[in-house]
């Protein structure tokens, strides 16, 4: 009986089958653990997505959208003379009762009045706002209103920083940018779920065009207000020219920080510039000095901040 193949002991170059056995090299087992590494890789690094734009890990998530509360129950202001409501209701006095931000004056309707109503106004709004006040005294009146954790902190400043003697005294814009950024670290330090609402600092060469035909704006300008931008304000030669475009270019940099700034925050909404492109006339601006906004101005303010705060999305 012969013996099966099976039984017998095979030697290099037998054949199996009628083949020749294939010779097992060295190689053979290198690239095997190769062909393993690489089945291993390629599970490490996920899986491929359907529509074949690459693994499902490396897709960039998207960013956190900003949280915004449209009915806050306490308000706080700060920035300078606008928000205190300066010759607003007489000459050289503050005058907050018609604060567009927290002002209790029936006929200006103040954003805290429409939000909180008159006796919410009164007791859950605070204004620390101070006439003359630049940027610089932003963190300090930011500490003040945090000190009630409000849920809401309105911002208007920045006229001050670009309304000096001279042109060349003007706040620089780094140390605008490092004074709102200290602001906003102060509130977040000790009140970090209060949203702020941050409004554009207004058009100043504006301001000139439209007092400047009044007869009576022409000579309280000469008293020093907004040297800057209000000096000579009959001048039209190119010096005086290039002077109130160096002021408003200085203007719409100030904005573009509180824009950049407020937008790294969740819970900050900038008006979009909705200030700076108000088109405020003669009777929006004060009597006594044809600067300041007149009650009718600050309700003009109140409108602007109201619709912001309570619109669904921020201005685009």
């Amino acid at each position: 009986m012969q013996e099966s193949p099976q039984g017998r002991e095979r030697r290099p170059g037998a054949r199996l089958g009628g083949r020749p056995a294939r010779r097992r090299t060295p190689y053979a087992g290198i690239a095997a653990s190769c062909a393993g590494l690489l089945v291993a890789a390629a599970a490490l690094t996920g899986c491929t997505s359907s529509d074949g734009a690459g693994p499902e890990w490396t897709k960039a998530k998207a960013p956190p959208k900003p949280i915004w509360d449209r009915s806050p129950a306490s308000i706080a202001a700060v920035g300078d003379s606008i928000t205190r409501g300066f010759d607003a209701c007489g000459v050289l006095s503050d005058c907050p009762e018609v604060s567009w931000a927290t002002g209790t004056d029936d006929g200006v309707r103040s954003l805290a009045l429409r939000l909180l109503g008159k006796p919410g106004a009164v007791e859950r709004s605070w204004n620390y706002a101070r006439s003359g006040a630049s940027v610089a005294a932003l963190p300090a009146q930011m500490g003040k209103a945090a000190g009630h954790e409000p849920d809401l902190v309105t911002v208007m400043m920045g006229a001050n920083d670009a309304c000096k003697d001279e042109a060349d005294l003007m706040t620089p814009v780094d140390e605008f940018r490092t004074s709102f950024e200290e602001s906003m670290r102060r509130l977040r330090a000790d009140s970090p779920r209060t949203h702020v609402y941050v409004a554009s600092v207004p058009d100043l060469k504006r301001l000139w065009s439209e007092g400047r035909e009044n007869p009576l704006g022409r000579q309280i300008w000469k008293l020093g207000i907004c040297a800057s931008m209000l000096g000579d304000s009959q001048d039209m030669g190119a010096e005086a020219q290039q002077r109130r475009s160096t002021v408003q270019s200085r203007v719409v940099a100030y904005n573009k920080v509180l824009k950049d700034v407020c937008a790294k925050d969740l819970r900050c909404r900038y008006d979009g510039g909705a200030v700076f492109d108000f088109r405020f006339t003669g009777e929006q601006l004060s009597t006594w000095d044809w600067f300041h906004p007149s009650k009718n101005g600050q309700g003009k303010l109140a409108d602007i901040a109201y619709r912001n705060v309570v619109a669904a999305k921020p201005p685009a």
